[in-house]
């Protein structure tokens, strides 16, 4: 498993969890090196979706990121995007 650094995965339940499947083998991303996590690169293209708009509220806001992230998850060509624009040698093979 590779993931970033965030303190959601040292919660006890994601220990326990991991320890509960000891074939899992996790990999971290290095701290403060977005390049090379593909999920920035979903945030990216939200945030390229979203400049163009100006929500009058927190719904509305709500609304377009999550248009945002739908468009980005229902399409591979975008999904791909993001795996092939990071720097990690194992993806672009």
């Amino acid at each position: 498993m590779v993931w970033d650094r965030h303190p959601i995965h040292k919660r006890k339940a994601v220990q326990e969890f991991l320890n509960r499947y000891k074939r899992l083998h996790m990999y971290y991303f290095p701290i403060a090196a977005p390049e090379l996590n593909p999920a920035e690169f979903i945030w990216t293209q939200v945030t390229e979706y979203t400049a163009g708009t100006a929500p009058h509220n927190g719904a509305e806001l709500q609304t377009n990121i999550f248009s945002a992230i739908a468009r980005t998850r229902m399409s591979q060509k975008r999904l791909q995007a993001c795996l092939l624009g990071s720097r990690l040698n194992w993806i672009n093979k």
